[in-house]
């Protein structure tokens, strides 16, 4: 009898417990495809469900994430093409900080050029040295990394290091260590044990980016390592794109990393901006973050919107192709308009699952007349892409993940020296690929069918 009671129990907790996740389910901004994906695995599987969902299943939640305070604007808002205009209006509408002129904007393609910038821009601060990134290497490259800011520190130099707690699962302790005892700060975002229903486990702080003296920022989609960059090339080193940046942007640089080391518990300690902030060069630029820190998704969204609008082209570069609904819906359809569209991806990533998921998306892409083309020499692990007349680079994958879960940062360029460098570099890539998603036998195609109805769930 007992038995039976305690069997009755457990059916009317787990019944009442997935009723109440299936309210969330449904008062959150999802697809219909994730939340119907979500109740199905309630029902089938609700013992397994209702803890994956507890860690994996919230996105964005008031109270949790205080939202970004930008800066109020120092100078005045950019002019450009009607494409610039149009972009740049609907962000601005999302409450992100209008596109500005008089930035000095670098890309940097090159992984020996992208150290020397990221080692000079720790050199060269007087100040204030903030880091964040979602790995730094325990190889070499991190190691010597953290041993300049060490230095820093050592001189005085106010030195600030966030890493994200998942990517950064080795990091350097030791040169860590090191760093902390000459008065450095470091701190990890979301740990990886929380309490049960916290909701944060899932939400990775996939952000890059170093501001010295609140003044200049590398950033990109480069991580700090071997994989990514060094003093020299070494063998099976990835494609990958980062930038550096003067400016009056710089400023929401600054913005975003005082919410993401708040949040990580550290005092916010923002530095009061006295008058404009000087204007550095020609370029035209606009920050746009993407995470549960906005209260809603103007990185997705703009693409969508910007997608739609396109006359001419459409090139994407991402190391991951997974895309939303809505964003995947866009490039078919402006394929099939007569737009330019290109998807650049690695012949195979470092994801085998992310490889094996692509298969349906790209097929699907292919269809409806886009170009796929998957770079042949080895990894590309940089995100960027060319709309018309703009363009953007920074951490965000081309996937649900990035567009709707981590903490990401892009940057828009919307002037034409800014957006022929991008233009440029993507132009570089082509000799390299080869055009066309490989044939698939039908079990291989009911397989990458299955994984796609399960990406909805993230």
């Amino acid at each position: 009898m007992s038995t039976l009671i305690t069997t009755h129990l457990e059916i009317v907790l787990v019944t009442l417990l997935s009723l109440l996740m299936a309210v969330v389910v449904l008062q959150q901004r999802r697809s219909p495809q994730s939340a119907v994906a979500w109740l199905l695995f309630m029902i089938v599987v609700p013992y397994l469900a209702l803890p994956l969902f507890l860690l994996l299943g919230f996105r964005k939640q008031s109270g949790r994430f205080a939202p970004i305070v930008f800066t109020p604007e120092m100078a005045p808002e950019a002019s450009g093409g009607a494409e610039a205009a149009r972009l740049d209006h609907v962000f601005h509408q999302f409450g992100l900080p209008a596109a500005t002129p008089g930035h000095d904007f670098t890309l940097l393609a090159d992984p020996v050029l992208a150290h020397a910038a990221l080692s000079n821009i720790a050199e060269t601060a007087t100040d204030s040295i903030d880091v964040l990134f979602y790995i730094v290497a325990d190889d070499p490259v991190g190691v010597a990394f953290v041993k300049a800011l060490t230095r820093r520190a050592h001189e005085g130099v106010k030195v600030r290091l966030l890493l994200d707690r998942f990517g950064s699962l080795r990091p350097p302790r030791r040169a860590i260590a090191g760093l902390k005892a000459a008065g450095g700060e470091v701190r990890f975002f979301s740990p990886l044990i929380q309490r049960p229903g916290n909701g944060k486990l899932n939400l990775r702080n996939h952000r890059k980016m170093v501001i010295a003296d609140g003044m200049r920022v590398f950033s990109g989609g480069m991580n700090v390592g071997e994989d990514y960059l060094g003093p020299e090339p070494v063998p099976g080193q990835w494609n990958d794109l980062g930038f550096d940046l003067t400016g009056p942007a710089v400023a929401h640089f600054e913005d975003i990393f005082i919410s993401d080391w708040e949040v990580a518990g550290g005092v916010p300690d923002r530095r009061p901006h006295s008058g404009p902030v000087p204007q550095k060069g020609d370029a035209t630029v606009q920050v746009v973050p993407a995470g549960p820190d906005l209260v809603l998704d103007p990185l997705h969204d703009g693409l969508v919107q910007s997608i739609h609008a396109a006359r001419e082209r459409v090139w994407i570069v991402t190391p991951y192709f997974l895309p939303t609904e809505l964003l995947g819906n866009a490039l078919t359809i402006a394929a099939r308009r007569g737009v330019d569209v290109r998807i650049v991806l690695p012949r195979k990533s470092n994801q085998r699952l992310a490889d094996f998921a692509r298969g349906a998306y790209l097929r699907e892409m292919e269809d409806a007349g886009c170009k796929v083309l998957l770079w042949q020499p080895g990894m590309i692990h940089a995100k960027a892409g060319l709309i018309d007349d703009v363009a953007f680079v920074g951490s965000a994958n081309f996937d649900v993940r990035s567009m709707l879960l981590n903490f990401e940062v892009d940057l828009f360029v919307y002037d034409a020296s800014a957006v022929g460098a991008l233009e440029g570099w993507f132009l570089d890539l082509l000799p390299d690929c080869k055009a066309g998603v490989p044939r698939a036998s039908f079990s291989r195609r009911v397989a990458e069918g299955v994984f796609r109805l399960g990406s909805p769930v993230l």
